[in-house]
């Protein structure tokens, strides 16, 4: 678990993994902690206290990938499961994930498994949030949060179970991605051959951001890294993740349209109008599903411009961060 400042979340993160209902004897719970500010370490030592198969390092490089690295470096299993500090797996995760893993179906041999994600949001707004993420014309095509009630393999899957034969193969996770690193990995776990599975039966909850500013810089940063697994990894991208950044692009050029010539407005006009037509649609169709249409309706258009917005943002700013940076790994 590579975690740091999850004071609100580790306890109910941390305790629904002690709730497995596979032996205790045969897992180990390695919590890599990013030098936490709050209360973090805290809790996880009151819960060490009771539970003597958890172990809290120090994780320096306080981002992810540096935790992830850390923690596998250190565990000692034929498995490895990772979690997150911002969610929750339901209480027979590592169960199914192993007979997954161990057992071949329908798709054969599979070398990672990942479920569908419950997005959950504890306030009005969160809970809007929580929808738009788990949409299509929120996110795109992301499996884990879009796809409910199927088994498949796919090309990406979060809160992963791999063999350690896999990891080892994979090397390490890279250390200087803050954002996406599950990506650039499972993306050379598939280049290598490995089958990445997508199991219904294996849960999870995740607890959205709560408001609009942490919702930007959380996909503003999705972006921003992007750029960094694009110039790796060209191969890696699909055609949607381009498409808030050409988005985003168009506005800005006909907002500088409109100095030279009166088509600009015209074309920033269009280009709105277009937007915001799909957009209106996109929200009716996801509050239609939601218990509170009229909140969802009304809130989701905004949701769903600031998703849009960050990430096309952080995907430019990236693009001028990282110029000098590019080169082909394929």
């Amino acid at each position: 678990m590579p975690v740091r400042n999850e004071a609100d979340y580790i306890a109910n993160s941390l305790g629904a993994v002690l709730e497995q209902d596979y032996p205790a004897d045969l897992m180990e719970i390695i919590v890599a902690d990013g030098m936490s500010t709050d209360a973090t370490r805290e809790v996880v030592r009151s819960l060490q206290a009771r539970f003597p198969n958890v172990r809290l390092i120090d994780n320096p490089g306080k981002i992810a990938p540096t935790g992830l690295n850390r923690a596998i470096n250190e565990a000692r299993g034929d498995i490895i499961v990772r979690v997150d500090g911002h969610c929750e797996i339901e209480p027979d995760y590592v169960r199914r994930s192993v007979e997954h893993l161990q057992n071949d179906g329908p798709h054969g041999r599979v070398d990672g498994v990942g479920g569908p994600i419950e997005t959950i949001g504890e306030t009005a707004m969160a809970e809007v949030i929580a929808a738009a993420m788990s949409s299509s014309f929120g996110v795109g095509g992301s499996a884990f949060r879009t796809v409910k009630g199927r088994t498949m393999l796919t090309d990406t899957i979060a809160f992963p179970t791999y063999t350690r034969e896999i990891i080892e193969r994979g090397g390490e996770y890279d250390e200087e991605l803050v954002r996406n690193q599950d990506d650039e990995y499972n993306y050379r776990l598939r280049k290598m051959g490995a089958n990445l599975l997508l199991a219904s039966d294996v849960r999870s909850r995740y607890y959205s951001r709560g408001t609009l500013k942490k919702l930007f810089k959380q996909y503003f940063q999705y972006g921003f890294w992007k750029v960094r697994v694009l110039q790796k990894h060209p191969r890696q991208m699909s055609l949607r993740q381009f498409v808030p950044p050409l988005f985003v692009s168009s506005l800005l050029l006909s907002f500088l349209l409109i100095l030279f010539s009166s088509y600009g407005g015209w074309l920033l006009a269009g280009i709105t109008g277009c937007y915001l037509t799909v957009n209106l649609v996109a929200s009716a169709r996801t509050a239609y599903k939601c218990n509170r249409f009229w909140l969802h309706f009304i809130l989701l258009p905004i949701v769903y411009s600031s998703l849009h917005l960050s990430y096309g943002l952080g995907f430019l700013f990236g693009l001028i961060k990282f110029a000098r940076r590019w080169q082909v790994t394929e």
